[in-house]
């Protein structure tokens, strides 16, 4: 079976091999086979150990397929039903599920410290517990959530993972409310869906914030009023807000001095969301004054930040009801072999969002 295979944190390039086996199919257990896989930026972060993940591994997180077989205990799922993957499942039975915050259970991550590949050499890891860029991948029955005929498994993969998050922390985390001013810093695949979720939202003025000019045209065409580069959000705050900051700032890159910045310009009284994941070691600092003074609310969110398998219904209702855009994401397609080459176009910007297609 075919997959790509990182063998050190650190390492930038991933190696296709053909000797890669998919394990631990058993009770409660689900085969799966791959048809589309997303690159989502956290799978470069835990290449390069932002994110902590076990090597070696096989990258991704944002897929759909088929599936192959059903182990005993399973319910619901069959042969050859279509299904998107679940990165982060509920247990429905920790403290976090009975609370009804099923984005927080700990189950999922669980399963990042047992190896479901394996090689001649030894174990391989699945990232997050699941690893989609491969053929095929066995994964616990919560990580594969059946999906409707008529939704095509490139459109399953995005919901699985980025659409869910950039959407939820726009209606679930921040609930941005009709008439609202809205900054996004960051503007690959989250945070286009963030923009996305605002607009649903009806938020009055959505400002893009990226480096990137390529990405800055594309939040134009995916609901934001206006899009600058980070040195164009000192103008667009005065312009826009009087100088007093947003309603809603989105940080969608995952760094503290992104963070800082989204803050700063978020209004008194106002939201900032934090979206990006970024690495332990990196930390974001308020005064005790300006916390207190300023009463800004700092809402993270993870994983769009509520139940998600309501949230994939949401993001299916929303894209039959064209009232988002799934389709114009996928910037970019590739086959497997071609793996490094769409790492490149993330890490340059080029991408929006890229489709593996297995």
């Amino acid at each position: 079976m075919r997959a790509a295979v990182l063998h050190e944190i650190g390492q930038d390039k991933l190696e296709v091999l053909d000797d890669v086996e998919a394990v631990g199919f058993g009770p409660g257990k689900v085969k799966l086979r791959v048809r589309a896989t997303g690159l989502c930026h956290s799978d470069v972060s835990a290449m390069s150990g932002v994110l902590p993940q076990p090597a070696p591994f096989i990258p991704g997180h944002e897929g759909a397929g088929e599936v192959i077989d059903i182990g005993d205990g399973v319910t619901g799922l069959s042969a050859g039903d279509r299904v998107l993957v679940c990165w982060l499942p509920a247990c429905w039975t920790c403290p976090a599920c009975r609370r009804g915050q099923t984005q927080l259970c700990l189950a999922g991550f669980m399963n990042a410290g047992t190896p479901n590949f394996k090689r001649p050499g030894g174990d391989v890891f699945g990232f997050a517990g699941t690893g989609t860029f491969t053929e095929e991948v066995v994964v616990d029955a919560g990580c594969a959530v059946p999906i409707p005929d008529d939704v095509p498994f490139e459109i399953a993969a995005l919901i699985g993972c980025g659409v869910t998050t950039g959407l939820g922390a726009a209606i679930n985390t921040a609930q941005v409310e009709a008439g609202s001013s809205v900054a996004v810093i960051g503007c690959g695949g989250v945070g286009i869906s963030t923009i996305q979720g605002a607009r649903v939202q009806g938020a009055a003025q959505i400002v893009a914030v990226d480096p990137v000019a390529s990405r800055r045209e594309a939040a134009l065409r995916f609901g934001a009023t206006e899009a600058v580069a980070p040195d164009g959000l000192a103008d667009a705050k005065q312009r826009i807000t009087a100088g007093e900051g947003f309603d809603y700032v989105f940080e969608v890159v995952g760094k503290s001095v992104t963070a800082r910045t989204a803050y700063e310009n978020t209004r008194r009284g106002g939201t900032l969301c934090i979206v990006g994941a970024g690495a332990m070691d990196d930390n974001f600092q308020v005064n005790m004054f300006e916390l207190f003074f300023d009463e800004k609310r700092i809402l993270p969110s993870m994983y769009g930040g509520g139940d998600v398998l309501r949230s994939y219904e949401r993001a299916i209702a929303l894209w039959r009801a064209g009232r988002i855009d799934l389709e114009s994401m996928i910037t970019h397609r590739v086959q497997l072999a071609e793996i490094n080459d769409a790492l490149d176009q993330m890490r340059t910007g080029e991408a929006l969002r890229t489709c593996i297609e297995l």
